[in-house]
């Protein structure tokens, strides 16, 4: 067991010490901050807007602070679940590396067993994986009580950490059965360059999800990383939606709170069928098994002698 956690250490050692790895890890989360401080932050209030517009007796009920606090979370939770995609990837670029280096072989030479190997690496990108977003998530929610009433339980705060060690354990376990793909460094590059554009898109953070087709949105949610960006919104935004469902006072019979979570996606909709959150839970989960039974079969393979 020792030498599984001092291969897990190491590993963790090698991502955190090399600065620049951590900050293009963090890339997608930094042009969705910025790209909200352009004009992400406009196009959400215009739609927030349009929902009000409808019924015009609402704008006078609905706290300004509350309204801003909505899209300061929806942010938060684009930046969140893009890390989450990420920084595993990122942090399981040392496996090829390895490979690459032929320092696989060394570690094959030890009395260290393959599985224990295998582990190592799955352990060391869901620790860095969990501590850089848990990180980010307690900085946002400073900042965010700092500026206003998130309406958070600590119940709440909790789950927020709950469903980010969930969603950072479910893209390790996914980009372990990819990385073995990769049989350079440059490779594995070119591919997270793609990854860092195109996970904004899948998780709805620079375009809500619920705007594109129904064939659009079943390939965005057959990624686990999207699931868990519903479930961190729901978790997140569920207190400030309550406060202003509390301050319509049953007006609209909940048409505003229902639209907001229409339009932002809270709930995944795959093959025309939306899901509630215990099925995003076990989709999950399910994932993470399949993953789990793959990279078995994969590493068995590669680390056999």
């Amino acid at each position: 067991m020792r030498m599984y956690l001092g291969l897990t250490k190491r590993n963790i050692l090698v991502y955190f010490k090399d600065k620049q790895s951590i900050l293009f890890s963090l890339l997608t989360s930094i042009i969705v901050f910025a790209l909200y401080l352009l004009f992400l932050k406009s196009t959400f209030i215009s739609a927030i807007d349009d929902v009000i517009g409808a019924v015009p007796m609402l704008k006078d009920r609905i706290d300004a602070g509350d309204l801003d606090m909505m899209t300061s979370i929806i942010l938060l939770t684009g930046i969140l679940g893009s890390a989450m995609i990420t920084v595993p990837f990122n942090c399981l670029s040392t496996v090829v590396n390895d490979r690459e280096n032929n320092v696989d072989q060394d570690i094959l030479a030890t009395p260290i067993r393959r599985w224990q190997i295998v582990l190592s690496y799955f352990s060391a990108s869901g620790v860095c994986a969990i501590l850089m977003t848990g990180f980010l998530l307690t900085i946002g929610l400073l900042v965010l009580n700092m500026a206003g009433n998130m309406h958070m339980t600590a119940a709440g705060v909790l789950a927020s950490y709950a469903v980010i060690a969930f969603g950072c354990i479910s893209s390790t376990a996914l980009f372990m059965t990819v990385v073995p793909i990769f049989k350079s460094s440059s490779a594995c590059g070119a591919f997270f360059g793609i990854l860092s554009a195109v996970s904004g898109f899948v998780i709805g953070a620079y375009i809500p999800i619920s705007a594109f087709s129904d064939k659009v949105q079943t390939v965005c949610n057959i990624f686990p990383g999207s699931h868990v960006t519903i479930l961190l919104r729901n978790v997140l935004l569920d207190g400030v939606l309550e406060n202003i469902d509390k301050s319509i006072g049953g007006l609209d019979k909940g048409a505003f709170v229902s639209s907001i979570r229409d339009i932002f996606t809270f709930k995944a909709k795959m093959f025309g069928n939306s899901m509630e959150i215990s099925g995003m839970v076990l989709y999950i989960a399910a994932v993470i098994i399949a993953c789990l039974f793959l990279m078995i079969a994969l590493y068995s393979k590669r680390y056999k002698k």
